[in-house]
């Protein structure tokens, strides 16, 4: 099937992210900011917090519970609108489950095997870890088909995922002789859709980085974004007359698309602004960029986190939302299956 063949379904747009420790910049000029902007582009848009793809690795209950209630807050902070979009919490809604265990048994062990981030998360202790970890891509690939989503907006990292879900819902349809799930498209875009460290910039910023100064959190104050940029690795000489100047300046590139991200424009246009300037002007302008974009958010965090059961109300609301979707489409995937549906209520 291909992906014009995905017409007759209603457009209609999922993501999600991990609810394990805070939310961070990348985060949000990969994700967040793309959700709030798609929110005006006319088409249903669902967003999960996926808390059962969190204990693929062991989580303590109430910091899973703070976490996941911390970033339903940054959602929502960022511009996220709950009545104009979807939010929930994946565990309020069995169909994740259920029908990730239908794509355990549709998703064949050479494509498992070929998932990278396996590999990078496991490690060389593959052996101890859990086997969630190994097949939370097929739970993933149910997150998106469950909704009969026809778009996913995703980073560079997570785009074998989204393939891995196409894989999927063209095995499960060509196996039942149905034309039942749509080919998911990824939508990568934006300048800064990969965050890098700002300690390494080969390394992507992540919110398990042991170095709190490798990532700008969103819950971080003023002075503390602003001293992490300051901070920020970079190389010894001015920026380039031209963006192929930054070709082998990992860490100039990183700082350059962070600020290109974060004002709305193109590299190009930072580069023609700030040719032959120093880091030494450059990086205090990127703090105060950032600063008057990102601290509003915490601040707007910290007031709907005062409130754990308003956020509790608006992730419950969602689910009820969400299950109204996800509900008939179970029903029918177990249908083509062949499962027994008799069970009354």
């Amino acid at each position: 099937m291909t992906a014009s063949a995905n017409a007759k379904f209603k457009p209609r747009v999922f993501s999600g992210i991990q609810p394990t420790n805070h939310l961070q910049l990348g985060n949000y000029l990969g994700a967040v900011k793309r959700f709030v902007q798609m929110q005006d582009s006319g088409v249903e848009t669902i967003y999960c917090i996926v808390d059962l793809h969190a204990i693929t690795v062991w989580q303590n209950p109430e910091d899973l519970r703070n976490a996941t209630r911390e970033l339903a807050a940054g959602y929502i902070a960022s511009g996220l609108d709950p009545k104009r979009s979807i939010l929930f919490n994946q565990s309020q809604v069995p169909g994740h489950a259920e029908l990730g265990w239908v794509f355990n048994c549709v998703a064949r062990m050479g494509w498992m095997n070929r998932m990278t981030q396996f590999k990078d998360k496991a490690g060389k202790n593959a052996e101890n870890a859990s086997l969630g970890l190994y097949a939370y891509p097929a739970l993933m690939a149910a997150d998106i088909l469950l909704y009969h989503a026809t778009h996913v907006p995703v980073g560079e990292d997570q785009k074998q995922h989204v393939e891995l879900t196409r894989d999927i819902a063209i095995k499960f349809n060509h196996d039942f002789k149905v034309d039942f799930f749509p080919v998911t498209q990824p939508v990568i875009e934006g300048t800064a859709t990969r965050v890098m460290s700002l300690r390494d910039g080969t390394k992507k910023m992540s919110k398990s980085d042991p170095s709190d100064a490798s990532r700008i959190n969103l819950t971080d104050d003023a002075d503390t974004i602003a001293k992490k940029f300051r901070k920020a690795k970079t190389d010894p000489d001015p920026l380039p007359e031209t963006i192929d100047g930054l070709a082998g300046r990992p860490e100039a590139r990183n700082l350059v698309n962070i600020y290109a991200a974060l004002a709305e424009v193109s590299a190009e246009t930072v580069i023609a602004e700030f040719a032959g300037k120093q880091f030494g002007v450059f990086k205090p302008a990127l703090a105060d960029l950032a600063v008057a974009r990102l601290s509003p958010i915490a601040e707007e965090m910290a007031r709907l986190m005062a409130d754990p059961a308003e956020i509790d109300r608006i992730l419950g609301d969602g689910a009820e939302r969400a299950d109204a979707i996800a509900q008939p489409i179970l029903d029918q995937t177990y249908d083509i299956v062949g499962m027994v549906r008799s069970r009354r209520g």
